[in-house]
Formats: C-alpha cells, sequence, structure tokens
C-alpha cells in the first residue's frame, strides 16, 4: 500500500517514528506490532485518515473484523471514497458471508476506482478479485432466488418474460433500460421495449405481401441506385456522433422520406407503396411519413443508441435476411426472421448486427403508438410541424 508523509510538524517527531515503525511492521506482515504503534496514534487523538488506514490492515491481519470495521469507518468519515477502505469492508464482509453487504462494497470500490487514473498494482489486485467475487455473488443470489420461488411453487418460465427480467435486473445481471429520446419526450408511456406485432389488425395484410415487396427490394439491392448512407452529417447543424455516419455500410432506399415521396424511388416499388398506403404512420409536414429499406452490409454492426422521440413505434417487415441478423432492444434480444414483423419502441437502447457474408434489407417505417389518444396524436402533430417551421422563411 503506497503512502505518504504522514506528520511534518517537528513538534510530532515522536508520533511520526511511531507511524514509520508500524509501517515497517506491515512490511514484515507483523500485524501486532503494527497495530500495536498505530493504536498509540490513534490514542493520542492525532490519527489522519492514512494512519487508520494502517490500523485497520493491521487490524485485518488479524482477522480482528470488528476493530477493522471502527478504523474504516475513521478513514470513510474523512474520505467517503477511499478505494482502499471501500474495498477492505467488502472484503470483510465476504468472509463474514454476508453477500449483500459486501457486493454493496465492492460496487462502491469499484465505482470510486473508476474515477481515479493511475491505480498502484496492489489496488488494481484487490478490485479484480472485487469484480470476480461481485460475479460470484450474483451467481449464489441468482440460484438461492430460483430455489426459494421453486420452493413456493413458482414456475418461472410460467410468469413470464417481464418476470424473467425482472430477476436478471434484482440480480445484477442486468439494469433496467427506459425511454431515453434523444429530442422528445412524452409522459407516462409505458417502458415496452418490443411490441407483440398480433396486436395490430393490419400487421397480417402487411405479412400476406411480403413477397411482391421483397421482390421490388431485391431488384433496389441489385443496383443500389437511389440510396444512400441511413445517417447523413447535416448541412446546417453540428453533427452527432455515430459510429455508421456517411458509412455506406447501413445505407437507406427512401420511399417516403420528409412526408414527401421520393418520387423515382417510389416508382420503382408500386407494391410497397400500396402494402403501406392505410397504415396508422403519422401525417407530419416535415417530417412524416417516413418509409424506407434499411441496407445492412455484412459484418456490420450498429452501436447501441435512442431514437429521436418515444411518440412512435419502429415496425421492420424484415425482406432479405440471411442468418445471424440480431436486432436487441432494452434486455429482449430477437432473431430477425424474413416476412417476420418486429414492432419496438426505439427510444430505448438499442443495436442491431449482421453477423452474416451477406445484405440484409428490410422495410422500415414508423407508426403512432398506441396508447396516444386522437386528442393527444393531433395535438402532438401540431407542435411537431410548428418545430419544423420554427425560424424557417
Amino acid at each position: 500500500m503506497l503512502y505518504t508523509p504522514i506528520m511534518t510538524d517537528p513538534a510530532k517527531a515522536q508520533l511520526e517514528a511511531i507511524a514509520h515503525r508500524g509501517i515497517d511492521a506491515l512490511r514484515r506482515g507483523d500485524a501486532a506490532a503494527a497495530r500495536s504503534a498505530f493504536d498509540a496514534i490513534a490514542a493520542s487523538g492525532r490519527a489522519t485518515p492514512q494512519i487508520w488506514l494502517f490500523l485497520a490492515q493491521s487490524c485485518d491481519m488479524q482477522d480482528d473484523r470488528t476493530a477493522a470495521r471502527a478504523a474504516l469507518a475513521q478513514v470513510l468519515a474523512a474520505d467517503p471514497a477511499n478505494p482502499y477502505a471501500l474495498v477492505m469492508q467488502g472484503e470483510i464482509f465476504t468472509r463474514d458471508g454476508d453477500d449483500r453487504a459486501a457486493s454493496a462494497w465492492y460496487d462502491r470500490a469499484l465505482a470510486a476506482a473508476a474515477g481515479i487514473g493511475q491505480l498502484p498494482a496492489d489496488l488494481v489486485a484487490r478490485l479484480q478479485r472485487a469484480e470476480a467475487e461481485r460475479v460470484a455473488i450474483a451467481g449464489r443470489f441468482t440460484a438461492a432466488m430460483h430455489a426459494a420461488l421453486a420452493a413456493a411453487g413458482v414456475d418461472g418460465d410460467a410468469a413470464g418474460p417481464r418476470f424473467a427480467e425482472s430477476l436478471a435486473i434484482v440480480a445484477g445481471a442486468t439494469r433496467p433500460y427506459l425511454q431515453e429520446p434523444t429530442s422528445f419526450y412524452f409522459p407516462g408511456l409505458p417502458q415496452q421495449a418490443f411490441y407483440d406485432p398480433a396486436d395490430f389488425a393490419w400487421v397480417a395484410a402487411l405479412e400476406a405481401a411480403f413477397p411482391a415487396i421483397r421482390t421490388e427490394a431485391e431488384a433496389v439491392l441489385a443496383d443500389r441506385a437511389g440510396t444512400a448512407p441511413y445517417v447523413e452529417a447535416p448541412r446546417d447543424r453540428p453533427a452527432k456522433a455515430h459510429s455508421l455516419l456517411d458509412d455506406p455500410r447501413w445505407s437507406a432506399f427512401h420511399l417516403i422520406q420528409h412526408g414527401l415521396p421520393v418520387a423515382a424511388n417510389a416508382a420503382r416499388c408500386p407494391a410497397t407503396m400500396a402494402a403501406i398506403a392505410d397504415l396508422p404512420i403519422p401525417v407530419i409536414a416535415g417530417r412524416s411519413p417516413m418509409v424506407l429499406f434499411s441496407l445492412l452490409a455484412p459484418g456490420t454492426h450498429i452501436a447501441p443508441h435512442t431514437g429521436m422521440l418515444n411518440t412512435r413505434l419502429i415496425c421492420h417487415l424484415p425482406l432479405i435476411v440471411p442468418p445471424d441478423c440480431r436486432l436487441r432492444v432494452g434486455n429482449t434480444t430477437r432473431n430477425v426472421e424474413a416476412g417476420k414483423m418486429l414492432i419496438f419502441d426505439d427510444s430505448i437502447e438499442h443495436e442491431a448486427w449482421n453477423d452474416s457474408d451477406a445484405m440484409r434489407v428490410i422495410l422500415l417505417f414508423e407508426i403512432w403508438r398506441p396508447e396516444l389518444t386522437l386528442a393527444e396524436r393531433a395535438g402532438l402533430t401540431a407542435l411537431f410541424e410548428s418545430i419544423s417551421v420554427y425560424g424557417a422563411e
């Protein structure tokens, strides 16, 4: 353990000498001598947080957990983010067999250490052990929960995916993912990652049109005419950071963009345009409808991100889907299957993968969230349109 000069006032030379004798004893592994020295300084009322930490270490070497905790409490009263004191508290509670307390101290220690640049080697080793112990605690906790559920006659699988996700969150295996739109937040909407396509009456007809839509997508893919990077830098504003900014590996073939048909593209896809004509797509001047083919190149990963609004749902009708294509929204990951709709809230963190050696193509559009009333949709339409024209000539 590294240390700095403890007492520099010449009047305290005797205590300084005692401190150095204690430090030398710690280095030799003589816990009794070290504790005697640091106890003497503590009794004088002149102990610094560093001295209290050394006293805690010497008590810990003797497995006097009560005394070690008392000394660590003095350290943390003066320096609440001291990573040595925090990780030592966790280690002591681990020896006590108190997993919940130990995990809390390890969490705090790892968070405190994350804000420090260069860490001493001995502290790095202890933090690595703390992380490993935290994983082991999570495993023991999960096993105990499942055992308790089984004893109570609760079938976790029968309780459903929401219950399973809650178990993963309480066990620390994951975290809650909530709506985090980048531009506009509407309060009071369900925090639901995926929606069941069977709950939308229009899905069956759209899926039935899949073969004709796929044929048009194949023609687009054959020549790539009319495609552009899905994420493009704006002309009049700073570009937001994105790993695929202006990158053709993630491309779009826009059928309707900013509320207006892209005439040349729409003309190539009459079956697709007919299939989307009666869908509950928002109509907002300058903004929506938004309908496109999304093309994701082989081996491409769309990094985790969130959408602009939580007033819509994003709809994917997968058209050309090689193996190993996935979509994660929050804590749920779905395989992408040709002809099977995916409907999700893109204001929740999501990401996508094409781990195959072929192009993936989907039909992508947005719909109003079903929870919004007609009055709310009218209000949002007027609001978004006013934002679009604000400052324009």
